[in-house]
């Protein structure tokens, strides 16, 4: 296993630099993957941004190429398919120039059926049907699982390519891997992004000979995938909230930008809670 090395730019405005870089980013048709997106294009990375229903994600991409001069395109992938991951990632690093820096597996679904038992005990039919499970393992962990497979390969080979090389590889975790959120009940979910967490720290561990492995746990954020939630609802998140409000994703721009640049080289297994305070008391 070859030595980490430290980043040979020291200054600030260097060490957040991603000019000739290239990311992947999942579920970045809108939301806080659409904004990592305009982060890294800023700092000079050229993106592939990645949804699955969101055709907007097209038009958001020329954009970005366009605002920042940088190649940004848009491709509807699966990511609950590996083989569909896999293709995507290897037709993607051809496309782009052979190779691939950073790749943020962001995808993600809410729970929305509340408590797995059900609301009525005298009424099984109330019960969350399995699907519902099911999708959300499907996505929020067999997704990551999957993108970290087909990056990571990458990853390896491009250090053995180069030696110097490694890679970034962050997902998007969330407070409920830390906490258990009232009043909403969703242990589904909880469960999944704590799987990510933990995933990220053991790929840091097997990986780090070649990439950094990391994950961010944004709180309360507003995106479109929060709109079923009600108004009074929300008022309870923000009474729990020492910060009394609900982030906006241009908020969560640093962490990614951190860990994805060598401004983050010495950090790896790291997870970064940005939350306005919630996980504090």
């Amino acid at each position: 296993m070859s030595v980490a090395p430290s980043p040979s730019r020291t200054s600030v405005k260097e060490l957040f630099d991603l000019k000739g870089r290239f990311a992947i980013i999942t579920g970045a048709g809108q939301g806080i993957g659409l904004d990592v997106a305009h982060a890294f294009a800023e700092q000079g990375a050229n993106v592939a941004i990645w949804y699955n229903t969101n055709g907007a994600a097209v038009d958001r991409a020329a954009e970005i190429s366009k605002k920042y001069g940088v190649v940004c395109k848009a491709y509807k992938v699966g990511v609950t398919d590996e083989q569909e991951v896999i293709n995507a990632v290897d037709e993607q690093i051809k496309e782009f120039g052979g190779k691939l820096d950073i790749f943020v597996a962001n995808a993600g679904v809410a729970w929305t059926q509340g408590p797995i038992l059900g609301t009525d005990p005298s009424d099984p039919s109330s019960r969350p049907d399995i699907s519902c499970y099911e999708r959300i393992i499907k996505t929020n962990v067999d997704g990551v699982f999957y993108s970290a497979r087909a990056a990571g390969a990458h990853f390896r080979r491009q250090n053995l390519e180069d030696p110097s090389f490694r890679g970034s590889f962050i997902a998007t975790a969330s407070m409920s891997g830390h906490i258990v959120n009232l009043p909403q009940l969703q242990a589904v979910y909880n469960m999944s992004k704590a799987a990510v967490v933990h995933f990220c720290r053991s790929l840091a561990v097997e990986w780090a000979g070649f990439a950094r492995a990391n994950s961010i746990s944004p709180g309360y954020i507003i995106t479109e995938i929060g709109n079923f939630v009600p108004l009074e609802q929300k008022k309870q998140w923000h009474e729990k909230t020492p910060m009394r409000r609900e982030g906006y994703t241009h908020e969560l721009k640093g962490a990614y930008l951190l860990l994805a640049s060598d401004a983050g080289s010495y950090m790896t297994g790291s997870d970064i809670i940005v939350d306005g305070g919630y996980c504090c008391p």
